[in-house]
């Protein structure tokens, strides 16, 4: 997913986001709490948590809440939440979806134009943040590979979520980054395939149909069984709540999965790409 002023899916850190974090953190010291200790009680990663500390990840509403109750229920934490902000010109509606997938009890994703994040190696996110227009600094690409990495612990701590991917075969044979770099991003797709909850499908070159015309799109289930979907474009974004149109798009979705190869024909597929490199 990526949209408004983030690079291709991770959202950019502000100053109230540091801020927030730093104040998290000495509330954390204060109780002394480890990062590990700390996010066994609010059910996060140690990982997770750091990146909240450091300004990389913006909190949602849950983690507040579990927060406020380890660190003493002040209300603290709830005040200094509200003036959380984005950089300018980052839409309010990333927020909201970033709360809902933290719950979603399923995750899907079409792309046609790179490996979706939850799925890219860490020197393949480093290549496609190395592409950004305008270029990044050093320091600002290894934020975002690292916030990125980040990010897709959920597929491995989540294992009750099912994550589903469908992905155009030229994404894949794309040598974006070098050869070293596609076996590695092949060899890491793979390994994530190999999980009972996650599914990759590829949409081959040679379909003659294609469900997924009007570009890239995310969808998820919300534990009480409804259904939201985002779309994208340069710059742009949009969470889509109404349910007629979200279910537009899950029906494309679930056309787009019929179309591709089947997940044990993917793997397949991707394994002969691989050994071509």
């Amino acid at each position: 997913m990526s949209g408004g002023v983030e690079v291709n899916g991770e959202p950019e850190s502000s100053d109230s986001m540091k801020t927030f974090g730093a104040f998290v953190q000495g509330l954390r010291e204060h109780a002394g709490l480890s990062r590990e200790e700390f996010g066994a009680r609010v059910h996060m990663s140690k990982h997770s948590v750091a990146s909240i500390e450091l300004g990389r990840r913006l909190a949602d509403q849950s983690f507040v809440e579990a927060a406020e109750g380890v660190l003493g229920n002040t209300g603290a934490l709830r005040r200094g939440f509200e003036r959380v902000s984005r950089q300018p010109g980052f839409a309010v509606w990333f927020r909201k979806w970033a709360a809902l997938e933290q719950e979603a009890v399923s995750l899907a994703t079409y792309e046609c134009r790179l490996v979706p994040g939850l799925l890219q190696a860490e020197p393949y996110a480093r290549a496609v943040f190395g592409n950004s227009i305008p270029p990044l600094s050093d320091a600002q690409v290894e934020a975002q590979a690292e916030a990125r990495m980040e990010r897709q612990l959920m597929l491995r701590e989540r294992p009750n979520t099912s994550f589903s991917f469908v992905m155009d075969e030229h994404i894949v044979r794309r040598r974006l980054g070098g050869d070293e770099v596609a076996r590695a991003q092949l060899d890491h797709m793979l390994g994530y395939a190999q999980l009972r909850n996650v599914e990759i499908q590829i949409m081959p070159l040679d379909c003659q149909v294609h469900a997924g015309l009007d570009g890239p799109l995310a969808l998820l289930e919300t534990p009480e069984g409804g259904h939201l979907a985002y779309s994208e474009g340069q710059k742009t974004g949009r969470l889509i709540v109404d349910p007629k149109e979200a279910a537009i798009l899950h029906r494309r979705y679930a056309t787009l999965r019929s179309q591709a190869l089947c997940p044990l024909e993917s793997v397949s597929l991707l394994e002969r790409i691989r050994g071509e490199l």
